[in-house]
């Protein structure tokens, strides 16, 4: 019978133990929103290359071209900015451009502060000098990523500027900046 009543008491007292746990422990009360999380900004360039013959691969495709392309990810608009990645794509021309499931931008970075890729597809066209994108993943310091691109013509060398806007669900740390 002894052996019986310390049995319903250790459980009594593990089940109190565990409801004032969850009453007054601080990450019970921590608001989880899901805007908490820190949005991570970028700003960077897409490169025309400097030779003469283009690296822009027209492809046909019926009545339509389309063009994959490979350039350079740089930090500044000029062309002899540092170099922190590349821009791997295949897209319809701006005509078509939102209407085509096609769009695919891969944006691969090889830095100190980041190493990985994000996988960016067409949104919607805002107006007709600007594209904005949806980030939908990434590797690397970008694992999980999610968020916009938005990519519009510089007005240095006929570059390409994008700007990211990223965020990382259930990251408990942020990134390296």
């Amino acid at each position: 019978m002894l052996p019986r009543i310390i049995f319903c008491i250790a459980v009594i007292i593990a089940i109190l133990t565990v409801v004032l746990l969850a009453l007054l422990s601080p990450i019970a009360h921590q608001k989880t929103s899901k805007n908490s999380r820190p949005w991570l900004a970028l700003s960077l360039y897409i490169q025309q290359p400097n030779t003469a013959i283009t690296n822009m691969q027209p492809v046909a495709a019926s009545d339509a071209d389309a063009f994959i392309f490979h350039r350079t990810l740089t930090q500044g608009p000029e062309n002899t900015s540092r170099v922190i990645g590349k821009a791997q794509g295949f897209i319809i021309p701006v005509e078509r451009f939102a209407l085509s499931t096609f769009n695919v931008i891969y944006l691969t970075f090889n830095t100190s502060e980041y190493s990985g890729s994000l996988s960016v597809h067409v949104k919607h066209v805002t107006h007709k000098d600007r594209e904005e994108l949806t980030v939908v993943g990434g590797t690397g310091s970008f694992a999980f990523a999610r968020g916009f691109a938005a990519f519009e013509p510089s007005d240095v060398n006929a570059t390409y500027h994008v700007k990211l806007q990223l965020r990382f669900p259930n990251r408990s740390q942020s990134i390296p900046r």
